[in-house]
C-alpha cells in the first residue's frame, strides 16, 4: 500500500487501519531502537532543567496558545 491509496481512503477507513496497526504493534514484543539523535535532544533538555533555564507552562496555557 502506498501513499496514494492511503490518501484515497475515507477517514473511517484510515482510522480502522490505524487501529489495526496499533493493535499489531502493541502485541509485538520486539524492542524498538530510538534514533541516535533522540539522546542529544534529551540531554539538551536535561541541561536546561538542571541550569534553571527551562521554561514550563501549564496544560491550560498550552491549550490557550493553540487556540
Amino acid at each position: 500500500m502506498g501513499i496514494t491509496e492511503i490518501q484515497n481512503m475515507t477517514k473511517a477507513e484510515k482510522l480502522e487501519a490505524m487501529e489495526l496497526l496499533w493493535d499489531a504493534i502493541s502485541h509485538d514484543s520486539t524492542p524498538v531502537q530510538s534514533p541516535s539523535w533522540h539522546k542529544g535532544v534529551l540531554d539538551k533538555r536535561r541541561e536546561k532543567i538542571v541550569s534553571n533555564q527551562a521554561h514550563f507552562i501549564t496544560l491550560e496555557k498550552l491549550k490557550e496558545r493553540l487556540r
